[in-house]
């Protein structure tokens, strides 16, 4: 049976989306070449972090959206062949609306 995750407070399970393997001109890119992927899925979305108050405050987030991060953010997760990232919703740069 697969794990299935839970974030805790204000952090994000995403599912980085695979970059293009050949180039325009037919050349394919070994794994090497490649750079890190910087736009994934929302798999999972934690309940919010808490203030000092605490208060939770609400996830600007949803499972499925696609979205922006920073290029080195988060931790890096391996489920058998997938692989995901876990990071704060404060690394996430912006939401992706439309194709």
């Amino acid at each position: 049976m697969p794990r299935t995750y839970q974030p805790l407070g204000d952090r994000v399970l995403i599912k980085p989306l695979s970059t293009e393997e050949v180039t325009k001109s037919g050349l394919v890119l070994p794994e090497t070449a490649k750079e890190k992927p910087q736009e994934g899925e929302v798999v999972a979305v934690g309940p919010g972090r808490l203030t000092e108050e605490g208060k939770r405050l609400p996830m600007d987030l949803k499972t499925g959206e696609r979205v922006l991060y920073a290029k080195y953010a988060g931790s890096e997760l391996k489920e058998d062949s997938m692989e995901f990232l876990l990071l704060s919703e404060r690394d996430i740069l912006a939401k992706i609306v439309g194709k």
